[in-house]
C-alpha cells in the first residue's frame, strides 16, 4: 500500500472548513436579505419534470457587449410559477437574451458554489419603455383610424390585410437598405428560382433600422405610392439584428401607411420573435427576406400548377368531346342514310299514288262539277218563278191598298175637302166664323161661308 507524506503545517486547514467559513461569512452578511437585479439570463436550461429552470445571469458592457460578470441562478417551486405568469403577461418566453429585472436571494453551497435563487421577476420591466411603446402605439392606431384599422380578438384586420394578392406576382417594390444581406438572400432566391420564373424588382433603398430613420422609411413608402407603377406588392426587407434594431417597425406613421397601402405589402424583416407593428398591419408577414422571396415563388407556382391542371383536364376535356361528337357523327351518318333511303321509297310511292290522281281525278271532278252546274241551273230556275209569283203578289196587294187609300175614292164615300184660302184645311184652328171655305165633293165644289165654330168633345163615332 502507498502511503502518501503531506507537508507538516500546523496553519493549513481542510477545504470544506474553507468553504464553511465562507458560507457563514455570506450568510451573515447576505442570509434573510434579497436583492433586485437588471440582468440578461444566458445558459438557459429547463427541466419540465422537476419544473426548474437553470441559467446565468450575466452583465455585459453596452458598447462591445463584452461579459462584465456573471453568476449561476436556478428558480423552482413558486419562483418557476411566477417565470410563467411573466411568459403569459408579456408574451416573451423567459430564454436566452433577454434582459429581466429579477428578486434573488444570494446562496452558497460547498458543493454548488456561490449561486442566486431567483424568487419574482419584474413583468412591467420586461415588457419595458419599448414594449409599452408599441402597446400604446397599437392602441393610437386602432383608435384614430378605425375606418381601416379593427381588431378582432387576437388579430388586426387592416386594408392592407384584406387586399387579394394579384393571381401572379411578377412587378414588386422593394424597400430595404442597400447594403443588407437580407435583400442579397431575396434576391438570390428570386433569381434562382428553380421554376425559372423571372420578376422586375425596382428598389427603394433606405436605412431600415433605429426609431430616428422612421420618417425617411415613410417617405419610400409614399415614392412607391406616388410611382404610379402597378405593382403586384410592395416588400419590406431587412436582416436580422438586435431587438432594438426592430424600432422602426414599430413606428405609428409607418404602422398607419402600410395599414392603409392599396398595393399588399409584404414584410420579411429577419426577426425570430415579437412581431412588429409593420407586421402586424401588413397583408403578409415572414420571418425573413428568403421566406418573403419564397412566398411569391410559391404563390406563382400555385397558379402555374393551377394553370397546367386546368390545361390537363382541357385536353382531356377535349379528346373525350371529339371521341363523343366522332360517335354522334358515325351515328348520325347511318341515320342519315337509313332515312334517306326511306325517304326516298316514300316519295316514289307518293309520286306514283299522285301519278294515278291525275289520270283519274279530272275526269271525276269534271263530272262532279257539271252535276252541281245542272243542280244549281234547276234551283235558279225554280227559285226565279217562285220568287216572280211572290213579288207579283205583293204588287197587287200594294195597288189594293193605294186604291183604297185615293182622295178620289175616299169623297166618293161621302167625305168632303175644305180649302181655305185655296189651301187644304187640316187644322180647324185656320177657320173663323165669316171665313170663305171650298168645300170639294166627288164630283163638284161648293163655296161657303162659316156662321159658327163649335168644338166636339164627345164621341164622333169615326174613333176605330
Amino acid at each position: 500500500m502507498e502511503v502518501h507524506s503531506y507537508p507538516s503545517n500546523p496553519a493549513a486547514i481542510r477545504l470544506s472548513e474553507l468553504t464553511g467559513q465562507i458560507r457563514q461569512t455570506l450568510e451573515g452578511t447576505f442570509g434573510g436579505r434579497t436583492f433586485w437585479v437588471i440582468a440578461d439570463v444566458t445558459s438557459h436550461t429547463y427541466k419540465a419534470q422537476s419544473n426548474y429552470h437553470y441559467f446565468e445571469l450575466v452583465e455585459k458592457d453596452r458598447s462591445s457587449s463584452r461579459i462584465i460578470t456573471k453568476i449561476m441562478g436556478r428558480a423552482w417551486g413558486n419562483a418557476s410559477i411566477n417565470i410563467a405568469n411573466f411568459e403569459r403577461a408579456t408574451g416573451q418566453r423567459f430564454c436566452n437574451d433577454i434582459n429581466v429585472l429579477v428578486q434573488v436571494a444570494v446562496q452558497y453551497t460547498p458543493a454548488f458554489g456561490l449561486q442566486l435563487n431567483l424568487l419574482d421577476i419584474d413583468t412591467s420591466f420586461t415588457l419595458g419603455l419599448f414594449e409599452q411603446q408599441r402597446k400604446e402605439t397599437l392602441e393610437r392606431l386602432l383608435r384614430d383610424n378605425p375606418e381601416f384599422i379593427q381588431k378582432s380578438g387576437e388579430q388586426y384586420l387592416t386594408r392592407n390585410n384584406r387586399l387579394n394578392l394579384n393571381r401572379v406576382i411578377q412587378h414588386v417594390a422593394v424597400i430595404s437598405s442597400a447594403t443588407s444581406a437580407g435583400y442579397q438572400d431575396f434576391k438570390h432566391t428570386l433569381d434562382n428560382n428553380s421554376f425559372g420564373y423571372r420578376f422586375q424588382v425596382d428598389d427603394y433603398f433606405t436605412l431600415v433600422q433605429g426609431e430616428a430613420n422612421a420618417r425617411q422609411f415613410l417617405a419610400k413608402i409614399v415614392e412607391v405610392f406616388q410611382s404610379g407603377k402597378a405593382y403586384d406588392a410592395l416588400f419590406i426587407i431587412r436582416g436580422g439584428g438586435a431587438q432594438t434594431d426592430f424600432l422602426i417597425f414599430d413606428n405609428y406613421d409607418l404602422g398607419r401607411a402600410i395599414a392603409k397601402f392599396p398595393v399588399p405589402v409584404i414584410t420579411g424583416i429577419g426577426h425570430q420573435k415579437n412581431e412588429t407593428i409593420a407586421d402586424l398591419m401588413a397583408h403578409t408577414a415572414t420571418k425573413t427576406p428568403t421566406k418573403a422571396a419564397e412566398l411569391i415563388i410559391a404563390h406563382n407556382r400555385t397558379f402555374e400548377e393551377n394553370l397546367l391542371s386546368t390545361q390537363k383536364m382541357m385536353l382531356i376535356k377535349t379528346y373525350q368531346l371529339i371521341n363523343y361528337h366522332k360517335d354522334q357523327l358515325v351515328q348520325l351518318k347511318q341515320q342519315t342514310i337509313s332515312t334517306t333511303k326511306e325517304l326516298l321509297q316514300e316519295q316514289h310511292r307518293s309520286i306514283l299514288n299522285l301519278s294515278r290522281l291525275v289520270l283519274t281525278n279530272p275526269k271525276i271532278v269534271i263530272s262532279n262539277r257539271q252535276k252541281d252546274l245542272s243542280n244549281i241551273l234547276g234551283n235558279i230556275k225554280s227559285y226565279n218563278r217562285i220568287y216572280f209569283a211572290n213579288k207579283r203578289g205583293y204588287i197587287g196587294h200594294f195597288q189594293s191598298v193605294v186604291r183604297l187609300m185615293s182622295p178620289q175614292n175616299i169623297l166618293n164615300k161621302g167625305f168632303a175637302i175644305l180649302k181655305i184660302n185655296g189651301r187644304i184645311a187640316a187644322n180647324a184652328d185656320q177657320i173663323e166664323p165669316g171665313s170663305e171655305l171650298t168645300v170639294r165633293l166627288a164630283a163638284s165644289e161648293i163655296k161657303t161661308t162659316v156662321k159658327a165654330k163649335t168644338a166636339i168633345n164627345e164621341d164622333n163615332g169615326f174613333d176605330l
